[in-house]
């Protein structure tokens, strides 16, 4: 199992900014993917980026551009770097895991959650 717990939340005025962190503990095999994903009240959760293992990374058309997503391999984090942020970005953030394991039989996936960390801009 792995755990994820994120930090760096908090309050922020528009134009401003915040860097997220998420750190993976617990018996780690193989991490191959991080994503933050991002959920206000009453909507659903989206995805803001990704990084591979290998630091491709993907962005939501949201983030692009004011959101940066980083990984530290060795020890098993990922970031986001939030600038001027909106009203809008105002949201739970979590961390998101996939870990790909390789056993004598094939290979499974397994997916991971963090509990969250709150993110509020406003004036």
């Amino acid at each position: 199992q792995v755990q994820l717990v994120e930090s760096g939340g908090g309050s922020a005025q528009p134009g401003g900014s915040l860097r997220l962190s998420c750190a993976a503990s617990g018996s780690i095999v193989n991490i191959v993917e991080m994503s933050w994903y991002r959920q206000a009240p009453g909507s659903q959760r989206r995805l803001v980026a990704t990084i591979t293992r290998d630091g491709t990374t993907n962005y939501a058309d949201s983030a692009k551009d004011r959101f940066t997503i980083s990984r530290n391999n060795a020890q098993n984090e990922i970031y986001l770097q939030m600038n001027s942020l909106e009203p809008e970005d105002t949201s739970f953030y979590y961390c998101y895991a996939v870990e790909t394991i390789h056993h004598a039989t094939g290979v499974r996936s397994e997916y991971y959650w963090g509990k969250g960390t709150l993110v509020s801009v406003s004036a």
